[in-house]
């Protein structure tokens, strides 16, 4: 007898297909294995890359089948060229993109420029400029830019003191200029101060600057009746000035300063040995710029350490210049002294040009080197084989010496001998500043 699930008819007359309660008694045809997942065997898409599978942990069998995708249009991967030089791609989009940069010249070139530029956008940089780059740009300009009437030897220091300067004033805010300044020099024994500003040491520096002009034919800038003295001249435009001085200054100052250096640089040779005189001493033209060359140099040092501003001291070969005119200006500095009872007598009575005691003085640093300074006569010429005494300073220390910006008792950083010999010379070389 038949039962009821083996397709055939039962009793009652109906097939084995008959619904109860509205369900198939018997199932349809089972899918094929195959079917449930269609795309497990098909061939990979035309243009398709191939994806590997995840790597198997340690547990599980390795997948043995590669999964393709649809590689994604141009415009799609043009879109991802910024993300990508960013580096913020994932691996996939990152491996498209590479692929497509191999095929595609005009999303290559997009790309290297997207990599330049992503290349300059270091958060971690600091924008600023060097504070000193200004003046390493000029003074690299000044030493391999010729000139078509070349500045005499002997004012290139004046012609690069100035510029760095003006270089210096440029950078200031207008209330800078009346910031406070304190100038230092000795008188006697002892150091002296006097109060100004900013505008006000500009306005010192164009004052005795037209002692130079005067001697060349030049305006003075005081008028033809202004007194010959560095202290005289400067008070004299302080106190006829009709206002404080501010940056308005600058503009005569420089345009003197540039005068200046035009004069001398077309007027020949002879004109180095011109008198210029200060007053109660008198320099040739070459000595009197390269003392204007130091003035600007310490006035500017002092406007600078006003505004808090970085300031370097001149090159070598400058350096060297100002520290030989202070060594040949010695022994009359300490003749002048000896006349007025601040320094020991002469030791012994010599001819002119014939050696007498000496002080050997030992310059270190930049623009360094070794002078024997006559101790008994300005006539006299020192000598090594007549020294008695030995100092040594460092050369920015020995220039600040004789500025008047530190005592003689600090300057010195080795001495040996004759220890009056040592003070006499020390306080001359103090003695050697000025307002």
């Amino acid at each position: 007898m038949s039962g009821p699930l083996d397709g055939g008819r039962g009793d009652d007359g109906h097939d084995g297909h008959d619904e109860v309660r509205g369900v198939p008694r018997i199932p349809g045809p089972r899918s094929a294995a195959d079917d449930l997942n269609p795309a497990a065997h098909r061939g990979p898409a035309p243009g398709s890359v191939p994806i590997p599978p995840p790597p198997a942990k340690a547990d599980e069998p390795a997948a043995s089948a590669e999964v393709y995708r649809e590689t994604p249009s141009h415009s799609v991967l043009k879109s991802l060229l910024g993300a990508w030089a960013l580096s913020a791609c994932s691996t996939e989009e990152t491996a498209a993109v590479e692929a497509h940069l191999g095929d595609c010249a005009p999303c290559a070139e997009e790309a290297l420029r997207l990599r330049d530029a992503v290349a300059l956008l270091h958060t971690d940089r600091d924008l600023d400029l060097d504070p000193l780059l200004r003046f390493r740009v000029l003074e690299n300009c000044l030493g391999r830019r010729p000139a078509r009437i070349p500045v005499p030897t002997w004012a290139n220091p004046y012609d690069a003191e100035s510029a760095r300067l003006d270089a210096l004033l440029r950078d200031i805010g207008d209330a800078e200029w009346h910031a406070p300044v304190r100038l230092k020099w000795f008188e006697g024994e002892r150091q002296v101060s006097r109060r100004t500003t900013v505008a006000g040491v500009m306005g010192h520096l164009m004052s005795v600057d037209g002692l130079v002009a005067s001697a060349l034919g030049l305006d003075d800038p005081l008028g033809p009746d202004a007194p010959s003295a560095p202290t005289e001249r400067t008070e004299a435009f302080w106190r006829t000035a009709d206002l404080p001085p501010t940056r308005t200054i600058r503009e005569p100052w420089r345009d003197q300063s540039h005068t200046l250096i035009r004069t001398v640089s077309f007027a020949g040779r002879g004109v180095a040995e011109l008198s210029v005189s200060y007053g109660d001493f008198a320099l040739p033209l070459r000595d009197s710029m390269l003392d204007r060359a130091f003035e600007c140099w310490m006035h500017a040092g002092d406007i600078a350490n006003a505004v808090d501003y970085p300031y370097e001291p001149p090159s070598g070969s400058h350096l060297h210049r100002m520290i030989d005119l202070a060594a040949r200006l010695l022994p009359a500095a300490l003749a002048d002294r000896r006349r007025a009872g601040l320094a020991g007598p002469a030791r012994h009575l010599v001819q002119a040009g014939a050696p007498g005691r000496s002080l050997h003085l030992e310059v270190e640093g930049s623009g360094g080197g070794n002078w024997y300074i006559a101790l008994d006569s300005p006539a006299a010429v020192g000598s090594a084989d007549r020294s008695v005494a030995q100092v040594a300073l460092d050369g920015v220390e020995f220039c600040r010496l004789v500025a008047g910006h530190v005592s003689p008792e600090e300057a010195a950083a080795g001495q040996d001998g004759d220890r009056e010999a040592i003070r006499d010379v020390l306080f001359a070389a103090a003695s050697l500043s000025r307002l």
